[in-house]
């Protein structure tokens, strides 16, 4: 006989999933778009709990006054959070990539309203941030994710939460080595090219002085930074490869400095 008895512990099982999962799509890339409508973020993030909760093991969740239920939630909410802000932080790294390679060719002034995220950001910054989303969508990541936010409630079972603050302050420590390594690798490219530039430009303006190599160079550096731009284009899988297996790397080392 079927049974369909669902009883208030029940709903209390359910609402904290809902709570870790609605957390996770508020801050994870592509499901944290702000152009998505709140209604959409909230029925996938139920009809996410849903499919949890009928796939998971309920462990017994022991708690005696509100209060204990409330911090319950706040930690489920923190759990969702950080798993979902250990891959958000590696989307940055294409911002911090654009934003050199602006200021190299010439850029560096000149900002663009980006509608995913609110925010100004610099023209390649905002190219390499929609490359990089549709590269996501298009390889599958976006599954990655997911599968990692339900093999959370597995190794993470509901209010079993530890937060081990060295780990993750390690992991964080880490991550900004590698932004800043993945970053210069992306831009590499364009900075070897225009520093050649600028010493060719510093060369001439030794051998011809009458000659206005501040209005030369300028123009220089935006044509040939273009132009590298597009040459390069072809890197791109490559690049986001790098930042595809920092999400992955960081999104473990997160959930385990919550086990």
């Amino acid at each position: 006989m079927l049974n369909l008895a669902f009883t208030y512990a029940d709903l209390e099982y359910f609402l904290l999933i809902v709570v870790r999962v609605t957390c996770f799509i508020f801050i994870a890339p592509f499901f944290s778009m702000s152009n998505t409508p709140n209604r959409v973020k909230i029925g996938l993030g139920v009809l996410i709990s849903v499919l949890i909760y009928g796939s998971t093991t309920r462990p017994e969740i022991v708690y005696t006054t509100l209060t204990e239920y409330a911090i319950i939630v706040m930690k489920e909410a923190l759990t969702g959070f950080l798993v979902g802000y250990g891959a958000m932080l590696c989307t940055t790294i294409a911002t911090f990539t654009g934003h050199m390679i602006d200021t190299e060719i010439g850029f560096g002034m000149v900002n663009v309203f980006d509608v995913t995220t609110k925010q100004n950001m610099s023209i390649t910054g905002q190219f390499y941030q929609y490359i990089f989303t549709l590269m996501l969508i298009a390889s599958g990541m976006y599954r990655y994710l997911l599968q990692a936010l339900v093999d959370t409630f597995t190794l993470i079972p509901i209010n079993q939460a530890v937060i081990r603050t060295d780990r993750l302050l390690e992991t964080f420590i880490r991550f900004m080595a590698d932004y800043l390594i993945i970053g210069f690798r992306i831009c590499l490219p364009v900075f070897c090219t225009i520093l050649l530039l600028n010493c060719v430009l510093g060369i001439l303006a030794k051998v011809a002085p009458q000659m206005n190599m501040f209005a030369v160079g300028i123009q220089l550096k935006l044509l040939t930074g273009l132009a590298i731009l597009f040459l390069t284009a072809f890197l791109l899988p490559g690049a986001a490869d790098f930042i595809f297996n920092e999400i992955k790397e960081m999104t473990v080392s997160f959930v385990e400095g919550m086990m």
